[in-house]
């Protein structure tokens, strides 16, 4: 195993080299595309604590590029590459999700902090192999990075829910609609990179698992690409009682929305209603729709990264482990199972490793 001048065991503390307490990550963004070059802006211009000291594509040119905007940025098209650089630290994997598993192992094999964005792997079973990996290690070195937790409407509806003062949660009601799709995006798409998020927050916000999914497809709409049936419901069960559905639009062609109403036995609570500005003009009122997920979650994205960073420099985890990234995928299998058949799919997962509770 290579040693890196990373932060120490869970709980203890930083070394004295780049990454101590007092001294600065050095992150490698592993995947450059829409998602990662964000990410370069945020570390490079806003995160502190933090500093781009690698970028990894497979586009030499791309990557080479943004290494030279950027002081002491190295480029490499080898994730492994990156990670052996003495001047990393910790990894930001926002490669495609096919790619997520080697890129973990690695990591896990030079003891690097990483946050992986979603999916942790595209599938249960490479999952389980993640989980399995970091249990040898002996302690946690993945974040998952399922932004929604990390929203201050959703952190105020958590923190509701968690008070208890409605009483139990009995159904969720979610939308989550984008304005239109880039080509090649497919029915398992709408599962695995959109509802997922909604797996995650139902997760977080009931502290329950899901235990079956089903998936209704009506007509679809006149604006969905050929052989994509958009929009679709899909309904969750919790292992709780409660009752989910979901909403998933993703050729709206309006907007990006994304809402979650919890029904509870004495009251009701709403986010997502965007109602930070409304407009009154020439005999009308109204306000704006966010175009994409990064306008609406930006400081989500804000909030989460630094805290994964001030988490890697103590020596910590922060935010979803790789244990939610498994029951996400679990629930995902089980979600693509009932849209292609049209019935209820239980979703089949492993117990919850001691290791994660």
């Amino acid at each position: 195993m290579t040693q890196h001048n990373t932060a120490g065991a869970p709980g203890g503390p930083g070394t004295t080299g780049a990454a101590g307490t007092a001294g600065t990550l050095g992150v490698a963004v592993i995947g450059t595309g829409r998602m990662g070059a964000d990410h370069v802006r945020r570390i490079n211009e806003l995160i502190s604590g933090a500093r781009v000291a690698a970028v990894v594509d497979i586009d030499a040119e791309r990557v080479k590029a943004l290494a030279g905007a950027i002081e002491g940025c190295a480029a490499y098209t080898d994730p492994a590459a990156a990670m052996a650089d003495p001047a990393v630290d910790a990894v930001l994997i926002a490669s495609p999700g096919p790619a997520h598993e080697a890129a973990l192992l690695q990591a896990l094999e030079h003891d690097l902090p990483v946050l992986c964005e979603k999916p942790l792997t595209p599938d249960a079973a490479s999952a389980l192999r993640v989980l399995e990996a970091e249990q040898r290690l002996g302690h946690r070195r993945i974040s998952v990075g399922f932004m929604r937790r990390y929203d201050s409407e959703y952190l105020r509806l958590k923190s509701l829910l968690d008070a208890g003062g409605f009483g139990r949660p009995l159904m969720l009601h979610c939308k989550h609609r984008n304005m239109a799709t880039p080509p090649g995006f497919t029915n398992q798409m709408m599962i695995n990179d959109s509802v997922v998020h909604e797996f995650d927050t139902t997760r977080w916000l009931l502290g329950q698992e899901i235990t079956a999914v089903s998936v209704l497809r009506p007509t679809p709409s006149s604006h969905a690409p050929e052989a994509l049936s958009d929009p679709q419901l899909v309904l969750m069960e919790t292992s709780g009682g409660a009752i989910v559905d979901v909403e998933i639009f993703v050729n709206c062609t309006f907007g990006y929305q994304v809402r979650c109403e919890a029904v509870c036995e004495t009251g009701s609570a709403r986010v997502g209603d965007g109602h930070a500005m409304v407009t009154q003009s020439a005999g009308r009122w109204g306000g704006e729709i966010t175009p994409g997920f990064e306008a609406r979650f930006e400081e989500a994205y804000d909030r989460e990264v630094q805290r994964w960073v001030d988490a890697a420099r103590r020596g910590e985890a922060e935010g979803p482990s790789a244990w939610d990234g498994y029951a996400t995928a679990a629930a995902c299998e089980a979600g693509v199972r009932a849209q292609a058949t049209g019935e209820r799919v239980l979703v089949e997962m492993i117990e919850q490793p001691a290791f994660y509770r």
